[in-house]
């Protein structure tokens, strides 16, 4: 076929993913910006400044890395080699927020270098409205098949889960709430050296909610994958999107383990941290399982209801 005349990958879902992250963003900034500095965890403001800061510190992790998938799809849609080499330099800007110390558990106040994922995400964001203005939305898929349902059925568990990290998000506890006040743990003191007020689900933002988010962006950005005209972008971007489902269900499992089960006392034994790649057993099956969901996604994917093209 034609590359000219082939699908544009469609911009739908990547609004989607926008949307989501940018009002995840809000809310981070809002609660650490209301909330006294004993209820946070791990920053060391409170008020608007430090809101705002908390907020940077997202739009860098995890939002740098959902940025460079949409990168991929804008730089498919624009193909001029001005814009891609704009997409490239984005690129390396968001991949910034994995370097050791940009962005660390034990101090999540914002840093001068978070701010040059920040400017990834901008120009990503900035590239996915050029797109759009130039040609719509483009390319959709409808929805149906085993393959949605599937990623319908998941993303439906990973919202059900992540319920206390979003009320932790919003500043407040399950505790006295009917039915899920009794079904998670959140507002039962569980001190550690350092926090005395810490909750068994503290109050703020959840690396279990990253993982979430991350996940949650793979599943719906995986539907555009066969659109992108590009052969080595294509597979490029798939393996990418199944590295980034394996690694937030990955921390979303481990945050919810420990936070529901291990804290409850149902168990002692812990999932090993995943927020940072390490030489491990369980980084081991983390990237086996990536490379499993890529290629399993790509024998089956021929299968897949052939996309329509929106705008010509």
């Amino acid at each position: 076929m034609d590359a000219r005349k082939a699908p544009r990958p469609g911009l739908a879902e990547a609004l989607v993913v926008w949307g989501l992250f940018g009002l995840v963003a809000v809310e981070v900034l809002v609660t650490y910006a209301r909330l006294p500095l004993a209820e946070l965890y791990n920053v060391s403001g409170t008020g608007f400044t430090a809101g705002a800061g908390r907020a940077l510190v997202f739009v860098g992790y995890p939002t740098a890395f959902v940025a460079i998938a949409i990168l991929a799809l804008a730089a498919d849609r624009l193909r001029g080699r001005a814009l891609v080499a704009v997409a490239a330099l984005a690129a390396v800007l968001c991949a910034t927020v994995a370097w050791p110390g940009v962005v660390e558990q034990s101090d999540l106040d914002a840093k001068p270098e978070n701010g040059l994922a920040a400017a990834g995400v901008l120009i990503a964001l900035g590239l996915t409205a050029l797109a759009l203005s130039r040609g719509g939305i483009g390319a959709t898929r409808p929805f149906g098949g085993r393959w949605d349902v599937a990623r319908l059925a998941l993303a439906a568990i990973l919202v059900a889960a992540a319920v206390p990290w979003l009320a932790a998000e919003l500043g407040f506890t399950l505790e006295g709430v009917p039915g899920l006040g009794a079904l998670f743990l959140t507002g039962e003191p569980r001190p550690e050296p350092g926090h005395p007020n810490l909750t068994a689900v503290h109050l703020g933002h959840h690396h279990g909610m990253d993982g979430t988010l991350l996940a949650l962006a793979a599943l719906a950005l995986s539907r555009v994958v066969r659109d992108v005209r590009s052969g080595f972008l294509r597979a490029a971007l798939g393996l990418y999107l199944a590295l980034m489902l394996a690694y937030g269900l990955a921390n979303a499992v481990q945050d919810f383990w420990l936070e529901q089960l291990v804290k409850r006392g149902t168990t002692s034994l812990r999932i090993p941290s995943l927020i940072v790649p390490e030489l491990s057993p369980a980084w081991a099956a983390l990237l086996a399982a990536a490379l499993l969901i890529h290629f399993t996604a790509r024998r089956v994917g021929r299968f897949d209801v052939p996309s329509q093209e929106g705008v010509p």
